[in-house]
């Protein structure tokens, strides 16, 4: 199931580098996120964004992409991609003229005289069978590759977690585990080889991973956004207070003079990254007033406010 271009969903070029891939990203979930744009279309697009971001922050992922294109996913995992770009070549040249890596009955000649046998390079992905040594135009039938979704909380998708989901199969229902890695992103896929759709050989299973929408955190990517509510004088004052983050309790320095809409940065304590540097988690800071004042509370508010020349709204 091929997938939209990445650098074009994002608008990034394809040397772009991962703080560009980030800002891009930030932008455009900001605006298509369906909790602020209630445009019909902004999910749908918020989605492809989310997808486009799975693929380009992964190193390894976009150097699949980069190496095999939109089908990525479709691509056996130990086939080198140096073989696999001369093949192509190859099939290029070979649909109109002999020459270096022309086809002959399934089999590339190599520009120095050597045999390539499609088959034998890769394993099968082609869906033909030789027959004497040669390449059958015959192939069985390969079952249509399906998706489903999966939907796991900020937590789970922190830590890891397992399911149990339920495939629908002509001959009845069949279960199934599936293991979610620590640090999958909103729009990841999981492959579950061979668990599509059925033919001579089955598909393949799609799960694109969901993250649930969370009482205290939001997901951007990697990075993780939550509220720090302060009072008056800590934030006046500066102070270090505990928050609570997905992977545990984070100590939080708060700097003396620190206003609401503040965003102080924990570096590392956003979702993992099995192949790179984990996502950031960010506490915006809201200031909060006692909603009942005690009589000492009120008499001290109102020194101060006689005291003060502050002005909030002249800063």
């Amino acid at each position: 199931m091929a997938v939209q271009d990445p650098y074009e969903v994002l608008g990034v070029s394809r040397d772009a580098d991962q703080d560009e891939i980030q800002r891009a990203y930030r932008k455009l979930a900001r605006a298509h996120h369906p909790d602020i744009n209630k445009d019909p279309g902004a999910e749908e697009k918020f989605k492809d964004v989310s997808e486009a971001y799975a693929i380009l922050s992964d190193p390894e992922q976009r150097r699949r992409y980069d190496v095999f294109g939109p089908d990525f996913r479709q691509v056996p995992e130990d086939v080198d991609p140096d073989t696999w770009a001369r093949s192509r070549a190859g099939a290029a040249a070979g649909a109109g003229r002999a020459g270096p890596y022309a086809t002959t009955g399934g089999v590339y000649t190599g520009g120095f005289g050597e045999d390539i046998d499609v088959e034998e390079l890769f394993g099968g992905i082609f869906g033909g069978r030789r027959r004497g040594g040669r390449w059958s135009a015959w192939s069985p039938s390969r079952g249509a590759d399906q998706e489903a979704e999966i939907e796991v909380s900020v937590e789970e998708a922190y830590r890891g977690t397992r399911r149990t989901i339920t495939l629908e199969r002509p001959e009845g229902p069949r279960n199934l585990d599936v293991t979610v890695p620590a640090g999958v992103t909103d729009g990841q896929r999981i492959r579950l080889a061979g668990q599509g759709g059925g033919g001579d050989t089955a598909g393949d299973l799609y799960l694109m991973v969901r993250i649930a929408p969370h009482h205290r955190y939001r997901v951007q990517g990697r990075d993780v956004y939550t509220d720090l509510p302060l009072a008056p004088w800590e934030a006046a004052l500066g102070t270090t207070v505990g928050l609570q983050t997905p992977g545990g309790e984070a100590k939080v320095k708060v700097p003396p003079g620190t206003s609401s809409g503040r965003r102080l940065r924990l570096r590392g304590r956003g979702l993992p990254n099995p192949r790179g540097a984990p996502g950031d988690l960010f506490a915006e800071v809201r200031i909060v007033v006692p909603p009942e004042p005690s009589e000492m509370e009120r008499r001290l508010l109102e020194e101060l406010a006689s005291a003060s020349p502050f002005d909030p709204r002249r800063s």
